[in-house]
């Protein structure tokens, strides 16, 4: 039997979409029972991928992202999937403080800001045809 729950959301690359990516994300994960401080780790990672997707995966234009989380056990596992520009050297991108956009605040920080908080993550990308980012958080694994 399979016991995994499941969700998908798919939503337009706008900036005032990340909060409610993030909420919808925290809502979904609610059922683990998680602390708080497990909450705002799930919503701050959610929050750079999904800004992210915006800033270099579209580059600002307006298209579709792709937000999946699933459960299984105390593993939520989330994928935040764009079809921008892709990333050429996935590697490079995901060292501190490497940034293609100089003037964005933060720059350079997001997938260390996602490793912080997540206890996974994945970035699988090519280039021309877009990014996923695949995050996992194992919920009160502290217990």
């Amino acid at each position: 039997m399979d016991f995994s729950n499941k969700m998908e959301l798919k939503f337009l690359s706008k900036s005032q979409n990340e909060s409610f990516a993030r909420t919808v994300v925290a809502a979904f994960a609610a059922q683990l029972d998680p602390t708080i401080e497990e909450i705002a780790d799930i919503k701050t990672a959610v929050s750079e991928a999904v800004t992210n997707c915006i800033i270099h995966g579209y580059e600002n234009k307006i298209d579709y992202i792709t937000l999946k989380a699933d459960i299984e056990g105390n593993k939520l596992s989330i994928e935040v999937i764009d079809n921008g520009v892709g990333i050429e050297d996935v590697n490079k991108a995901m060292e501190p403080l490497f940034t293609t956009k100089p003037d964005e605040d933060r720059s350079g920080m997001g997938f260390t800001v996602m490793q912080t908080f997540m206890d996974e993550l994945k970035v699988e990308s090519t280039p021309g045809k877009g990014t996923t980012v695949k995050m996992v958080k194992y919920i009160n694994s502290h217990k």
